[in-house]
């Protein structure tokens, strides 16, 4: 049997539709997909009246591959199939045990691996055999500049839109924590009117606590037209409300986007240009590239990213005995600014 590449999306189609592997191998760096995944097979593959006999759910750290394969050999009691789910696997260091049983699985068993934070080493036999009779997902960590659109997809799920700048604001604010920005997605769905399901600005603010004024997607913008009364406004709020916004959050994807835009510059600058170059999809997702080349040259690009480099270092105490975060924040963007 063939090697099947397998996608969260394929996954999850073949689970709804009631189709169980004997074994899934879930492992990578981001752990999101690897909960949703094992979540539903938890949570659907017995009725809950089966659960009791048949789902194990054990931990790495206080179990051996002689244990799994043990459980895994057992045969179901009154029901279809048994479920045993390994949880933090990434604590069990020798896998070679299950070898012997991935050459004659037990159909009956669902077996999960939840190897959370790494990867087990391709060469193991048991991995290559597990991709041709069952599941193995690679959740690798999204990028950055993916997370407006993994956030649009997450709220069309719940049936729900979202406008561009709540988009941005919830990216920017939270990064690339996904399992955050769902549960922060859901707490400002809880309480919406089923027909009226638009997150906007305005909602992310009172329901998150980001401001629609004053965050990053405003200092960017701020920055790429250079409007120096606006970034100085952003700046001092954040001076004053540490407690809410910190330079802590900004300095990364702030070097981010001037990374970005020093690709930018050394491409085909053009829309399609940029947009191969940093890969995005959309004209508009590169419209704040096209504005800043023309107002940052590369020189000037690279030495503020330079510049975030060296400010960075002195917000974490490199070199700095008492500058204040909020102080630091000042002096960075008026480097940028001028």
């Amino acid at each position: 049997m063939a090697k099947q590449t397998h996608t969260y999306d394929s996954i999850m189609n073949d689970l709804k539709a009631g189709k169980f592997k004997p074994i899934y191998i879930l492992m990578g760096e981001e752990p999101y997909y690897i909960d949703k995944v094992s979540d539903y097979i938890e949570n659907h593959a017995l009725a809950p009246e089966e659960r009791d006999f048949n789902q194990t759910v054990v931990y790495g750290v206080d179990t051996s591959p002689a244990q799994v394969v043990d459980m895994a050999k057992r045969f179901p009691m009154m029901a279809e199939r048994q479920v045993i789910i390994v949880k933090e696997a990434q604590n069990i260091k020798n896998w070679d045990r299950l070898d012997a049983y991935l050459e004659k699985p037990l159909m009956s068993t669902v077996l999960v691996i939840c190897y959370k934070f790494g990867t087990i080493d391709a060469r193991k036999k048991f991995l290559a055999k597990a991709e041709t009779i069952g599941v193995v997902l690679r959740s690798e960590k999204i990028k950055e500049r993916e997370l407006p659109a993994f956030i649009e997809k997450y709220a069309a799920s719940q049936n729900a839109t979202i406008e561009p700048k709540a988009k941005a604001m919830i990216a920017d604010f939270i990064g690339v924590d996904l399992s955050r920005i769902v549960s922060e997605i859901d707490k400002t769905l809880i309480s919406m009117d089923d027909n009226k399901r638009v997150i906007t600005p305005e909602i992310v603010e009172a329901k998150i606590g980001i401001s629609k004024d004053f965050n990053f997607f405003e200092l960017r913008n701020a920055l790429v037209e250079k409007d120096v009364v606006k970034a100085n406004r952003i700046v001092k709020y954040i001076d004053s409300n540490p407690k809410s916004v910190s330079i802590f959050s900004f300095l990364p994807p702030l070097f981010t986007f001037f990374q970005n835009l020093m690709v930018a510059h050394y491409t085909d600058r053009t829309d399609r240009g940029v947009m191969q170059a940093l890969g995005y999809k959309s004209p508009y997702a590169v419209m704040d590239y096209m504005k800043a080349m023309r107002m940052y040259n590369a020189s000037k690009t690279m030495k503020i990213i330079h510049e975030i480099r060296v400010t960075d270092a002195k917000s974490k105490g490199v070199d700095n005995p008492n500058t204040t975060p909020g102080d630091l924040l000042k002096q960075l963007v008026y480097f940028i600014l001028h």
